[in-house]
This record gives structure tokens, C-alpha cells and sequence, in this order.
């Protein structure tokens, strides 16, 4: 009987549905949402992946897809059996390239990760979203701020950017928001093997590169995935709804000039 009722509480919970579970950004969030009492679905492409998540969050549950194609929308519908409260969208990207150089391909395959992938995800919750529920789209600095050694995620982000708002606007009557999360450059296993990538082609040193990168801060620092997860959890906050549409930026002060 005890099991029982343990299980029927469990169900009770609001579930944060979060894809991009297994990576740097994923995490710490899945911690911290786990932390703030939500009941964590992570999506992954691979239910190894996901595994090695569970050892860090007791009592997570996974759901395999990839969410750059459709089929992912059946698969993440599946897996819920409750309301909905937090549905985030924080897949990683390629390796950047330069415009000149990217193919085009890759391009339109970050945008559908991206874009794609957050549109299907909100059709996936769709309709288990509670009343007050969140979307949240996890972009990044480069959507806001061009550089040219990352085309690809620049784009990918400013469309998922844009995505949000048109999602603010559809959502918005039913008292669901939509936000953006846009860290900067983070401390994570990725920026360091981007670094390895950008010291090789410029013939300097990984941590010569990371140290340029924390200059353009006004903190000299780097985002940690902390932070990221800290910005995503302050969104449960009834308040929080007033800035449905627009962008929470963790970039440690890198955009200097006016919007």
C-alpha cells in the first residue's frame, strides 16, 4: 500500500521535460529542477546516456528520441503521464566554422536542432502543459552577438530566439510563457575542445584562447553550467511570467551595446 501511494505522489508531481538532458548544460539543470521538487524527464538520443544521468538524479525517468526529426514528437508524448510544468530545450551544436567555410547543410541541420527541435518539443507537451507552465529555449551569446568562428550557432540560436517569441504569442492566452536562456561562453569540456580547435587553426595555445575568451567579460570569467541551471529554475517563479518572450542573458557582461 505504501508503494502505492508513493507512486500515485510521484505521478502527482510536476514533470519537467528537459532535452539535452546529458550534456554539460543538462546536467545541472536536471539537478537543480530535481532539487526543486519537479519530476525530471530527460530526453536523449541514446538510453546509455541517459542512464549514466540517473546515477546523479535518483528517480529521473528517460525517454529516448532525437529530437531533430518528427518521431520524436510520438516518443516525448509518450512518456508523460502527468502535468507539465517545465518544458526545456538545451541541445549542443556541432563544431563552429567560419561562414566562409561552413556547408550549407550543416547550416540548415543546426537550425533544426535548434528551432526544429524546440518546435517539437512543444508539440510533444502540448497538451499536458499546466496552466503557468514554462518553455524554455536554451540559445546562446552568439545568437545575439556574431562572431565568426561560430556561423552555424549564431543562426541556430537567433532562429530558436525568434521561435520563442512567436511561442510567447501562441501560448500566452492559456497563461503559459516562453523564454530564452542565453549563457555565453561556458566553462565545459566543449569550449576546451573548441579552444583545442581555435589554437590549432590561429597557431597559439588552447589557454591562450580560453584567457581571450574570458577578456571579452567584464567579469573575466567564463558561464558555469551552474549559473545556467540556476536561470532556468528562477523561471519557475510565478513572477517569472512578465518576461515571457524575451531573453535572460548569461553572458557575464560580453554585449555592451544597446538592444
Amino acid at each position: 500500500m505504501a508503494r502505492r501511494n508513493e507512486s500515485s505522489m510521484t505521478q502527482n508531481k510536476p514533470i519537467a521535460v528537459l532535452v539535452g538532458a546529458t550534456g554539460d548544460f543538462g546536467k545541472a539543470i536536471s539537478v537543480r529542477l530535481a532539487a526543486e521538487g519537479l519530476r525530471i524527464v530527460a530526453v536523449g538520443r541514446t538510453q546509455e546516456s541517459l542512464e549514466a544521468l540517473k546515477k546523479d538524479v535518483p528517480g529521473l525517468e528517460t525517454c529516448v528520441a532525437d529530437i531533430s526529426d518528427d518521431s520524436s514528437i510520438d516518443a516525448i508524448k509518450a512518456a508523460l503521464d502527468g502535468p507539465v510544468q517545465l518544458a526545456v530545450h538545451g541541445p549542443g551544436l556541432a563544431a563552429p566554422g567560419h561562414v566562409t567555410e561552413l556547408a550549407p547543410d550543416a547550416l540548415a541541420a543546426s537550425v533544426n536542432i535548434k528551432a526544429g527541435g524546440m518546435l517539437r518539443l512543444t508539440r510533444a507537451v502540448d497538451s499536458h502543459l499546466m496552466e503557468g507552465a514554462r518553455l524554455v529555449g536554451i540559445a546562446g551569446h552568439y545568437g545575439l552577438e556574431p562572431t565568426d568562428y561560430a556561423c552555424a550557432a549564431g543562426v541556430a540560436n537567433a532562429s530558436l530566439i525568434a521561435l520563442m517569441r512567436q511561442l510567447s504569442m501562441a501560448y500566452g492566452p492559456r497563461g503559459i510563457s516562453a523564454h530564452t536562456v542565453a549563457p555565453g561562453p561556458a566553462d565545459t569540456p566543449r569550449l576546451h575542445r573548441i579552444a583545442e580547435v581555435r589554437a590549432r587553426d590561429n597557431g597559439t595555445t588552447p589557454e591562450e584562447v580560453l584567457e581571450h575568451m574570458k577578456a571579452d567579460s567584464s567579469l573575466k570569467t567564463l558561464v558555469t553550467p551552474e549559473q545556467v541551471a540556476w536561470a532556468v529554475a528562477s523561471l519557475l517563479a510565478p513572477e517569472a511570467i512578465a518576461t515571457t518572450g524575451t531573453v535572460l542573458s548569461l553572458d557575464g557582461g560580453r554585449r555592451r551595446g544597446m538592444p
